[in-house]
This record gives C-alpha cells, structure tokens and sequence, in this order.
C-alpha cells in the first residue's frame, strides 16, 4: 500500500497540487493518478481520503489524502502547527484504509514532515488488543523514499512513547497493577546501560514516612509500589535534573466515597499520569537526549475495605503537614503530596507532575488541552512551545492565594483535601493543595483528567484511553536539553 498527500486548492484555481512524492508517482503511471483523482469528484478536503486499486505493480493501492492548505505554518488563534496537525490526520487516515484491505506494509509519504508524518502513522494505527482472540491485521508503517528518513525514525519513536502510554492506560486494572505497571516499565528500560530502575516497597515507603500515600493504599489488597526512574543522559552524572512525578492509581472506586457504578470501568485510566511521564523517560531514553531526568510515580489502588481511609480521618504527610480526608475520592492529591516533598531530594532544575486529578478539569477544558498549574513562566514557556509542535495541547490555570485559603481553613488539620465550597474551581483547588507541599521555584502540575481518553476529537488517535500528553513532555525535556539558562 501507499499514501500520498495532495493540498487543497483554493478555488479553482485548476490543477489539484501534489506532494513532492505525489508528483514524482503520478509520472510514474504517466499522469493516470491526477486523471482518476480529477473523474471522481470535487477536490478532496483535509483529512478525507480517496482509494484507487490497480495503478502500479509495486502498490496494488493507493490511498491519495487531503493535506488542506500548503504551508499552513502555526495557527495563533489554535496555538498549534496546523500543518504537523493536518499531515497526522491525513497520513493516519490513509493508514487505517489500507489496514482495512488486509495490506501488512503501507509506505508513507513524508508529507513535507516526515516526523509528523511517522507520528499520525504509528498512532493512527495502534489498539489494544492484547486480550482479543480476533484482532485487525498488523500494518507496517515505512518512509516512501529515503530523504527523510531521521526526522521519519523520530516521530515513530515519539508515537510510540505515547502508544506506550496508551498501552498502560487501556489495559484492565487486573492487568496493571502497580507491581505489573513497574515490572512493566522496567522491561522496557532494561537495555539502557544510563538508566537505573528502583522498585521500592511498602516497608520503604513506610520509612520515607509517606503517610498520606500509604493512608490510601491501605484501603487495597493489592500491595503499594514507588517507582523511582534515573536517566543519566546528561553530560555530567550530576547535572540538576528534570524530575518528573506521576499519579499512579491503577484503579480508582473512590474508596469509602464511592464512585457512581456507571463509568467506574474507566478509572483503570487514574495511573495516566504516571504512564506518561514513565512513557516520556522511556522515549527520552531512545531518543539518548542529553540530560538529566528522574522520574517518581507512586502505585496504589483506591479501594473500600474495612481498612481504608474514612471522610474525616487525618493522615501525616511526608513534610509533616496533617491532612483532613474529607472526600477519599481526592485521592491523587495525597500520593503526590507525598511524591513531590520525595522530589525536593534532588536538586531539581524543574519539577514537574502529571495527574488525571480533578474531574473539574474536564468540566473546565474538556479534550482541547490539558491544563498546566504553574509558579514558573520560563517553565509555562516551555511546556507551551513543546505543545504547538507537538499539537498535544496546554493551558495556563491559575495558582491564585484565593484558592489557598480554601485547603488551609481546615477544622481539624492543617490541610483539608477538598476546597471548602466543595465544588467551586476544584482543579484550582486541587492545584493549590499539591502547591502546599512545593518549595522548588520552578513547578508545573498538569491536571490531565480532561485528556485521559479519546472519542474522536483528536483524528488520529482510534477511541479509548489517549495518553495524552507524552509527544508534549518529550518535546519539552528536548527543549530543556538545549536550553542552558537555570
């Protein structure tokens, strides 16, 4: 199989205009391609396919993709690269059309971006399907002609850190448990002479007093684990690293304040954060980018059981700090409590968590973006500009005092693990509560509740849990890897 990509003309302005690749296989059939093209039809818009058998030897079919505008360049009203967006939309539905004939080996066309090109292609392609005895045939994705073939190899090794992530999300909670979550990322940095992988304990955590984290745990009879990742990219061993941490229930009832029953299925999803920061260690790690990064996910299940915590208890943070569990269903925000004073260890340039925390989140942004909690603007900068390439977008959240004031007016504690007006902004109240175990001046928290899983906003990824936003992360420690100052 082949796909080709072909721009929109503006208005009859005649002759439909082809990628380079495009034009070179039309002389190739003598002109046959552009004479179907022009018989069947209007001219195709972005991301609408067309398919034509028979044309050539060596590609039984064709799939010819719409590109929309040349040159589209960056949208400043969408705050992303409108044409890295259209060329994965377009590559990954003409990979889906030849997966659909059976085809085992589609040649891609660059597109002018072979990066964006290889990641529509290797994302439009995955699904879970591991526990299915019927499964969609396997197509091998390959760059048409040889020009490009670097950029090509990149975006197929940030596609599949994100497909990595995906993986981990979609798989059922039986499956991933946090010591299967561990053993699995550990797995697939086992060939990395740079990176060390410490699979910590209960007995540790208990030792690292982690209170709140293990208040949670408890609750399970599934055992807790903290992962601990370092990637020794960096020129020197001791360079400040960027230290990621990740929320990781691996299943999310509630606890004692139970979830509704209708939808609960998705909560094996509550470990998005730590399956996209494990997932963007591991893409940094392929990449062999030149720096620094740790990596933190504490592994639990939020369960009800004669052992778990109840609205009303107060638990001890690692900082010493006491929190109030008024709802045990705002749970993320303990384990990472606990997480981000561990992560003040380190010396960290930058810290940075991702969690599928507040269902606010979603309420606020929906899939558009995930919302970036942040007390540093070169650190928003970043994350802002990897995320226009990436077109895996962020939005700034406030950190406002006024929120504070809603977790620290406690009655029996020094923090409350809700806001007192219950459901008022409660990703930013969520965000304040974290900012109370911060010293470090250069912290992002990204709340990716609304991004945890895909319908069909974003076109090139199939419906079910999106591992959003690990391209983005990737981007941003690459980003950070060239940038000198802090």
């Amino acid at each position: 199989g082949l796909v080709l990509g072909i721009y929109s003309t503006e208005k009859d302005e005649g002759a439909a205009q082809f990628t380079s690749a495009g034009d070179a296989f039309d002389r190739l059939v003598s002109g046959k391609l552009r004479e179907l093209l022009s018989a069947c039809g209007p001219s195709l818009k972005k991301g609408k396919t067309r398919i034509f058998h028979g044309l050539h030897q060596d590609f039984l079919s064709v799939v010819v993709v719409g590109l929309g505008k040349k040159n589209a360049g960056v949208n400043d009203q969408e705050n992303w690269n409108e044409g890295k967006e259209n060329i994965r939309a377009a590559v990954a539905a003409g990979c889906r059309q030849i997966q659909d004939l059976e085809i085992p080996c589609v040649e891609v066309d660059p597109c002018g971006d072979a990066q964006a090109a290889a990641e529509g292609a290797v994302l439009g392609l995955h699904e879970y399907n591991d526990l299915k005895q019927k499964k969609k045939p396997v197509v091998t994705p390959q760059l048409h002609g040889s020009a490009e073939s670097e950029a090509w190899q990149k975006g197929v090794i940030y596609a599949e850190g994100q497909n990595l992530a995906r993986y981990l999300m979609e798989a059922p909670a039986n499956y991933i448990t946090p010591i299967k979550f561990a053993e699995h990322i550990e797995q697939k940095l086992r060939s990395f002479s740079n990176v060390k992988v410490h699979i910590r304990p209960e007995s540790w955590i208990a030792t690292q007093q982690m209170g709140a984290f293990l208040s949670v745990a408890k609750g399970s009879a599934e055992p807790p684990i903290f992962l601990e990742i370092h990637y020794l990219g960096g020129a020197n061993t001791n360079d400040p690293p960027l230290v990621f941490v990740g929320k990781g229930v691996t299943f999310d009832s509630g606890g004692i304040s139970l979830k509704p029953s209708s939808g609960m299925d998705a909560m094996r999803a509550d470990m998005g954060g730590a399956a996209t920061v494990c997932s963007a260690i591991v893409t940094a790690a392929a990449l062999n980018l030149p720096l620094n990064i740790i990596g933190l996910a504490p592994l639990c299940e939020n369960m009800p059981s004669g052992k778990a915590n109840k609205p009303g208890d107060v638990v001890r943070a690692k900082n010493g700090k006491t929190i109030q569990v008024d709802n045990t269903d705002a749970e993320g925000r303990l384990l990472l409590a606990d997480a981000l004073c561990y992560a003040h260890n380190f010396n960290a340039r930058a810290i940075v968590n991702a969690a599928t925390l507040t269902g606010a989140m979603d309420v606020a942004l929906g899939s558009a973006a995930t919302g970036v909690f942040t007390n540093s603007s070169w650190l928003w900068t970043h994350l802002y500009e990897a995320s226009i390439l990436t077109g895996d977008r962020v939005w700034r959240m406030p950190l406002f005092e006024h929120y504070t004031k809603q977790v620290t007016d406690c009655p029996l504690a020094d923090l409350s693990n809700v806001g007192k007006y219950s459901r008022a902004g409660g990703a930013c109240t969520a965000a304040a509560f974290l900012k109370e175990f911060v010293t470090a001046s250069h912290w992002a928290h990204l709340d990716i509740a609304g991004v945890m899983s895909n319908k069909d906003e974003v076109p090139y990824l199939r419906k079910g849990m999106a591992g959003r936003p690990t391209r983005t992360l990737v981007e941003f420690a690459a980003r950070l890897s060239q940038d000198s100052h802090n």
